[in-house]
Formats: C-alpha cells, sequence, structure tokens
C-alpha cells in the first residue's frame, strides 16, 4: 500500500510512463481535450487541486528541466499569481509562448493533467530530465 506521495492509480500509472525527454501536461479545468490523448482528470470543484498542487506533487519524484507555457498567463494573471508559478517552478527553464503554439506542443505529450484550477493559463508543458 502506498503511504506517501501520490494516490491516484491512473496518475502513477501515466508518470510511471513518462521518461527521458518526454513532455506531460498539467492543465487546468478549462484547457480543451484531445482525442486520443491519454487524460487523467483530477479535478474536483474549482480551484481543487490546483495546477501549483499538481506540480508541487509531480516534481517529488520526477526531474524536469524546462517547461512552456503560453505568454498570455504573464499579461492576465497578476504578479502574485506569477510569483507563485515562478517559485512552482523553480530550478527549471521556462519559456513563455503564444497559446496557440503552446497548444501545438500537446499532441505529443506523453499524457495531459487535468485539474480543477481556475487561474487563466496556467497550464504547463514539462519535459522531463
Amino acid at each position: 500500500m502506498i503511504v506517501d506521495g501520490i494516490l491516484n492509480p491512473h496518475l502513477l500509472s501515466l508518470l510511471a510512463r513518462v521518461r527521458h525527454t518526454n513532455t506531460l501536461v498539467i492543465a487546468d479545468r478549462g484547457f480543451p481535450s484531445w482525442p486520443g490523448l491519454e487524460t487523467v482528470d483530477i479535478s474536483l470543484i474549482d480551484g481543487v487541486p490546483t495546477v501549483l498542487q499538481v506540480l508541487a506533487a509531480v516534481r517529488r519524484n520526477h526531474v524536469m528541466t524546462e517547461a512552456y507555457m503560453a505568454e498570455e498567463f504573464m499579461r492576465v494573471n497578476k504578479p502574485a499569481t506569477q510569483r507563485a508559478f515562478a517559485q512552482g517552478l523553480a530550478g527549471i527553464k521556462v519559456t513563455h509562448e503564444p497559446h496557440n503554439d503552446f497548444k501545438r506542443r500537446v499532441p505529443g505529450v506523453i499524457g495531459l493533467i487535468r485539474t480543477g484550477d481556475t487561474v487563466q493559463y496556467a497550464n504547463i508543458v514539462l519535459i522531463s530530465g
């Protein structure tokens, strides 16, 4: 029995298949779905869980070296939210790009984790190290 860390069996299965240079998306509640792309939906209610909570849980056992986010995130969110994401992504090279470019990365990822987050453009594509 697992006594620490991520407990969701579907999420554990997805994360076990993320290898060196593979990519993974952690998305907010409004992020579109892609047919055929494995999606683990752990949303419960608005704001539960958040992208940052899931990111922290994933980072406990995974080395992520790069991240991509929409540049719109920086335009529409308050400095406190931007700082929280910068802290959550500390030590990871982050590139902000237009949201449409960001979405073009999604079909090539191993899977997508959908959260209940309501922060606009809170989606992150993570690259495993």
